[in-house]
């Protein structure tokens, strides 16, 4: 009985993360959406001028881009590290099909940009096709309802994590600027006191919350993008079996609404409006622009497919349990939806403002074409899936 009682609680609170990240992306697409047509209506002198608006050293974006991310990082890294312990991807068997299938569905699209970017001078944004946004993609898979099979939300939600993963560890390499010894030198000295902490096992969350403060601090003079502190610190907040005890799950379940309906919808606001006015088809098919859409719906569904499809037949690993080929690819095209860490890495590759606009433009389409597909993708395989059963 007890342990029927723990399997229902288990049950209970991932189906409940699984609601909230997917009513999360419904509101980020709304914000997109929102950014999109304040920036090409009367009001976008307006909306662009609060965005550049100076709050003390910085800009009313920079403070979003740079400070409020931090805390989406922060939640990235408290996700990866509870999956990774105690979650979806526990054990190597569990991590072998994502794994496969995002390491796959990184290098492809890369490659795609790269192939349309020869020579063009824009090689540094070959990241930006690599991502995967995970609230957008849960969101769109949420229109569906329960008739997508579980297993496909728990696929999906593992490829998302350790593609964020990857994310974040290209741009602890590949998006640093000049490096300041002295500021890193004073982020390792509190990130030692930070693994002493863990290691006494401190379960207090203060002590983490404030030198991960001064951390963010230390990161941000340091040349390393800031926001990288905020992963640094989820790992090592302690994490424990009992929830109610556990300082990860409290900050977790602390930071997720917060988050998931206003800091990332809050990003989209602000980075998601592009001034369409003088964008033409021959603008959609310059290198930047085209590089980043053909990576993020055919790189995506190429890699992500092609690689679970290598792994079933070469028996590597198991298909998702009660799910089709079918529908398997359909989640694969929903992948191609980059949004969120696209657009973060793509103002870290470019930071000229025309550049910027060409990579929003990118990623906005190449995300909605992949939502669509996507979706009608999804929609007629379960259509099926019923007729079958």
């Amino acid at each position: 009985m007890a342990a029927l009682m723990v399997a229902r609680r288990v049950s209970s609170a991932l189906r409940a993360f699984l609601e909230s990240e997917a009513a999360g992306g419904l509101v980020l697409i709304a914000a997109a959406a929102i950014a999109l047509a304040l920036a090409n209506s009367m009001l976008a002198p307006t909306y662009f001028g609060l965005l550049e608006a100076k709050l003390g050293p910085l800009s009313v974006l920079h403070w979003i881009n740079d400070g409020l991310m931090a805390l989406f990082f922060l939640l990235v890294g408290l996700e990866m590290k509870r999956e990774l312990v105690d979650g979806q991807l526990a054990t190597w068997p569990d991590r072998i099909l994502p794994g496969i299938a995002a390491a796959s569905g990184m290098a492809v699209p890369a490659i795609i940009y790269v192939a349309l970017n020869r020579g063009s001078g824009a090689l540094h944004g070959w990241a930006i096709p690599a991502a995967t946004d995970i609230a957008f993609a849960l969101g769109m898979l949420a229109l569906l309802g329960r008739r997508v099979p579980a297993s496909l939300k728990l696929f999906l939600l593992a490829v998302a994590i350790i593609d964020d993963l990857g994310a974040v560890l290209i741009i602890a390499v590949f998006y640093t600027a000049k490096l300041s010894l002295a500021w890193l030198a004073g982020a390792a000295i509190l990130l030692a006191a930070l693994w002493a902490l863990n290691r006494a096992r401190v379960l207090h969350l203060w002590p983490y919350l404030l030198l991960g403060l001064g951390l963010w601090f230390c990161v941000l003079r340091s040349g390393v993008h800031p926001t990288m502190a905020g992963v640094v610190l989820a790992l090592m907040i302690p994490l424990r079996a009992d929830e109610d005890h556990s300082p990860l799950h409290r900050v977790e379940h602390t930071l997720s609404p917060w988050v998931g309906f206003g800091i990332v919808p809050l990003f989209g606001l602000a980075n998601a409006g592009v001034s369409l006015g003088g964008f033409s088809l021959a603008t959609l098919a310059s290198p930047i622009p085209l590089g980043i859409a053909a990576g993020l719906f055919v790189g995506k569904q190429l890699g992500i497919f092609g690689a679970v499809w290598a792994a079933i037949r070469l028996r590597l690993a198991p298909a998702p349990a009660g799910a089709s080929l079918a529908q398997v690819y359909g989640v694969a095209v929903l992948c191609g939806v980059g949004f969120t860490m696209s657009l973060f890495i793509g103002l870290l590759a470019f930071p000229s403002v025309e550049a910027q606009g060409e990579v929003k433009v990118g990623v906005l389409l190449g995300s909605l074409l992949s939502a669509i597909f996507g979706l009608l993708v999804l929609a007629l395989s379960n259509r099926a899936a019923s007729r079958a059963a």
